[in-house]
């Protein structure tokens, strides 16, 4: 056989470039694997690991009172003890704080994020994106205790309230307090989700929308809210999540009237010294949290399909109406 024969030979041909795919689809393998192993180092060691620790802590007890814990015996005793009517209480507060203040980021970072991504101009977006992450330039704690200064007995607004004869307001050390720190301190993980989702969609599919009759109250409620449900669910699973598990806002902003569950967990292990029911206390805020989590997506993904549901039964009605 002739070397024109041999490269002619459809057999030949075809087998000639299996060596360079598999080697190109190894290499690929291995940079994408390369990649993933900073992500999956920084699972192991700061979820999987503290994750195993301290739900083996919950198995175990204090057997004294300058012990923190053991796992001598171990059992399911903590769990049951953290399932007080306390921990009920406190529970449901929190979720009543962490749900209405997601929902307030959303309902103000919705129109932030709006316009900053369609309506302000980009050379000036990088500066509002800037102002947006200004507060995170400085300690969490230290935020929150501006507010603590900003809403005591002392402070400028309780003097303005006291000038206009309305007495000194109670403002620190309330649940109110503690619902304006949680929307200060997580408003930003709201924006920039939104603002991600926002800026990518097409706003050509706006000036379609218009062209073809649709007012501003339904190119955005057909064009954009769709669109931006991405953005939206990130959004609330960030600001949820960690505000589930939040204890310094409602110690320095809430007192007693404003406790959450995170709380209760840090003070097991900072002043209790109970690591094992502080750490049933925490599987117990995980699982919760969870199962909210699970909850959210389901419902969130419902939504989803209804509105996708009714476009396309608009669609099809405006179909019908213009061959008529």
């Amino acid at each position: 056989m002739t070397a024109l024969d041999a490269s002619s030979a459809p057999g030949l041909t075809q087998s000639s470039g299996i060596g360079p795919r598999r080697t190109g689809a190894r290499r690929f393998r291995w940079n994408v694997g390369l990649l993933a192993l900073p992500i999956g180092v920084w699972l192991v060691f700061f979820f999987i690991v503290p994750f195993v620790v301290i739900l083996w802590y919950s198995f175990g007890d204090k057997p004294s009172l300058y012990v923190t814990h053991s796992n001598d015996t171990l059992s399911l005793g903590r769990f049951a003890e953290a399932l007080s009517p306390v921990f009920f209480q406190t529970f449901a507060r929190t979720l009543n704080i962490a749900a209405s203040g997601t929902l307030i980021c959303l309902l103000i970072g919705f129109p932030i994020a709006y316009w900053m991504a369609v309506k302000l101009s980009p050379k000036y977006q990088g500066l509002a994106l800037g102002l947006v992450l200004v507060p995170y330039w400085t300690n969490f704690l230290v935020r929150t205790i501006g507010w603590q200064i900003t809403l005591s007995p002392q402070s400028f607004l309780a003097d303005v309230s006291r000038n206009l004869g309305f007495g000194t307001p109670e403002l620190l050390y309330t649940s109110g307090a503690v619902q304006l720190g949680v929307v200060y301190n997580y408003l930003p993980l709201m924006i920039l989700p939104l603002y991600v989702a926002l800026e990518r969609m097409d706003h050509r599919l706006l000036e379609a929308s218009r062209d073809l009759g649709a007012n501003a109250f339904e190119g955005f409620r057909r064009v954009t809210v769709p669109l931006a449900l991405p953005g939206i669910g990130a959004g609330l699973l960030l600001v949820f999540v960690p505000l589930m598990g939040d204890y310094i806002t409602p110690s320095v902003l809430g007192g007693a009237a404003g406790s959450m569950v995170g709380q209760m967990v840090a003070s097991q292990f900072q002043t209790a010294q109970n690591w094992a029911l502080g750490s049933a206390m925490a599987i117990l805020l995980m699982l919760a949290i969870l199962a909210v989590v699970v909850v959210f997506a389901i419902i969130f993904k419902v939504i989803g399909m209804v509105i996708d549901r009714v476009e396309r039964v608009n669609v099809l009605d405006d179909a019908k109406g213009s061959a008529a």
